[in-house]
């Protein structure tokens, strides 16, 4: 069975809530990125040691000195999970579907999540390259996930 979500204009439906930049603009320069097609996570400019979800300091060496690292939008399969039961009542119809945390090799293996586009039934395997899908909405741009052609 195949929901057709790449052909889809959007994954997410109608009334599903969607993720917003934090009040404290906090992540404001993350969300700036996904609008332009960007892929960014944090970089200590004082150790070099990347992060992701963006914090006010690095967590290695406390230094505020943070700044943004453009990522290629490549990663791996960290983990997954077929979900059966939906997380919102939007989601009803869309079950199952698929939730990944990917590895970003080019940015220190941080792991970002995200939902794999594609037949929920697909097989997929720790390890399997993906590249981000971008959707995009009038207030957000989220960062979806497919898997990388001839795997």
């Amino acid at each position: 069975m195949s929901h057709g979500f790449d052909t889809m204009a959007s994954y997410m439906p109608s009334g599903a809530p969607l993720p917003a930049p934090a009040p404290d603009g906090l992540d404001a320069a993350f969300w700036e990125g996904t609008r332009n097609h960007r892929l960014l996570v944090q970089r200590c400019k004082a150790c070099g040691t990347f992060q992701f979800g963006p914090e006010w300091i690095c967590h290695r060496c406390r230094s505020p000195q943070i700044g943004w690292h453009e990522c290629s939008g490549r990663g791996k399969v960290y983990a997954f999970e077929r979900v059966w039961h939906p997380v919102h009542s939007a989601l009803r119809e869309r079950v199952p579907y698929l939730i990944v945390l990917i590895e970003l090799p080019d940015a220190g293996n941080v792991r970002m999540i995200g939902n794999l586009l594609g037949d929920p039934q697909q097989n997929v395997q720790i390890g399997d390259e993906v590249e981000v899908a971008w959707e995009d909405h009038e207030d957000v741009t989220l960062t979806q996930w497919r898997l990388v052609a001839g795997k």
